[in-house]
């Protein structure tokens, strides 16, 4: 018997404009629209669409057997937000596709953020505005978990476990599992909550070498990767990938969704073949428990923190981004949370990261900034007007205080003190 997992992540961060240091004070138009909007409808063109479409017709085609196709997916609160502003189809592609029964959707950040690493209260927000985003959009309340970029450490299993969450997402690292099999179901140290793992090395196979001609496998048929599968033991073959990868990362014209339509048939040629989805498969007895002590990522060849954080830009931009959660807060400004939590998103740190070499081009892809230093900039920048708005709203608050209390004598006024750029 073998069974396939599938599960896909769906992301566009709001992109900023450029934004000088001319700008603090005078405007509050942090985002892009119009590229944000450029870019969401050319991947819902090349990606989005023809992806769920072939999603819809591969549940269709065996729903009356005894056989089902079932997918998973995890789309975060900002590209909903995005599909209801400009791409109002693709978000009903996918209530079609939730309307079936053979889909599941996964919990995570709202914004996508690293927001575990500097705040609970604030990932614990996030999530619940997710939860309820899903539910309303969907119908659905997820109980399976993944945190932004599958990023995992104890502490975390043990915290969302504390949340209600029955299993959480994450990578099947070579430095974790060492002699271990990510295609079984294992739970986290010291609790029930169990832990997913994504088998990378049979996901990146078509996320990242599915076109790549000079690797050695080159064309990959779907009979040769469904021998692949049927030779794997295990719970599930845990295939994890970014949606994108449908189209926009692997281009139409590889071949990549004749492959998707192909596959299931391939790997129904073994009869003990089934599709399972997050939940089905967490259902599974463990085979045991894993210690991850520090966290681990899908990112880059470290499978690390490395890609958000370790720079001083990055560090940096974080530091003073989180040090003003509280008091962003107590304004109870709305429309200042809501641009303070679009700042969380863990793109534009991705942004600011300096590696290269093998992970260089990964980087590269969909950033709207020539260098990591331009990156930087523009972020502090922005972030210095959002000081700015903070300070603003405190001095009117104080005002109306001391109108109402009848005090009018002058006060001296505040200087505000701009957030470090790291020259």
């Amino acid at each position: 018997m073998v069974n396939i997992c599938l599960y896909f992540h769906v992301h566009q961060p709001y992109r900023m404009r450029k934004y000088s240091v001319f700008d603090i004070g005078h405007n509050l138009h942090y985002f892009d629209e119009e590229k944000n909007r450029e870019v969401l409808r050319k991947v819902a063109t090349k990606c989005y669409l023809p992806a769920n479409n072939i999603m819809l017709e591969l549940i269709n085609k065996y729903k009356d057997t005894d056989r089902k196709f079932k997918v998973s997916y995890s789309i975060t609160g900002v590209i909903l937000e995005q599909f209801e502003r400009y791409e109002p189809a693709v978000l009903e592609s996918f209530r079609k596709l939730a309307a079936t029964g053979c889909v599941e959707f996964v919990s995570e950040t709202y914004y996508h953020s690293l927001a575990f690493l500097y705040s609970k209260d604030e990932f614990k927000s996030q999530v619940e505005m997710h939860r309820q985003k899903i539910k309303s959009l969907f119908g659905q309340e997820p109980t399976v978990f993944r945190n932004t970029e599958l990023i995992y450490n104890n502490e975390l299993g043990k915290f969302l476990e504390s949340m209600g969450f029955t299993a959480t997402l994450t990578e099947g690292a070579d430095h974790i599992m060492v002699w271990r099999n990510p295609n079984y179901v294992h739970r986290i140290q010291d609790g029930t909550m169990r832990l997913l793992l994504k088998n990378y090395k049979l996901s990146d196979d078509i996320a990242f070498r599915f076109g790549q001609k000079s690797w050695n496998e080159y064309p990959l048929s779907v009979d040769k990767y469904a021998q692949w599968i049927h030779a794997s033991d295990g719970h599930a073959v845990n295939l994890f990938m970014d949606y994108e990868t449908f189209g926009e990362h692997q281009w139409e014209d590889t071949g990549i969704f004749e492959f998707l339509r192909s596959l299931p048939d391939a790997l129904f040629k073994n009869p003990g073949t089934t599709f399972l989805t997050v939940s089905e498969l967490a259902r599974y007895e463990p085979v045991g428990e894993l210690d991850i002590h520090n966290f681990i990522s899908w990112a880059d060849i470290e499978r690390d923190l490395s890609a958000w954080k370790g720079n001083h830009m990055q560090d940096s931009a974080l530091s003073e981004l989180y040090a003003i959660e509280t008091a962003v807060k107590e304004s109870r400004n709305a429309a200042l949370l809501e641009d303070w939590r679009k700042l969380t998103t863990s793109d534009h740190f991705y942004y600011m990261c300096t590696k290269y070499f093998n992970d260089g081009d990964v980087h590269k892809y969909f950033n709207p900034y020539e260098t990591p230093y331009e990156s930087y900039i523009n972020f502090m920048n922005i972030l210095n007007d959002v000081v700015h708005r903070l300070n603003r709203i405190n001095r009117e608050k104080r005002l109306a205080i001391e109108m109402q209390q009848g005090y009018h004598a002058p006060r001296p006024s505040i200087t505000e003190k701009p957030v470090n750029i790291i020259q």
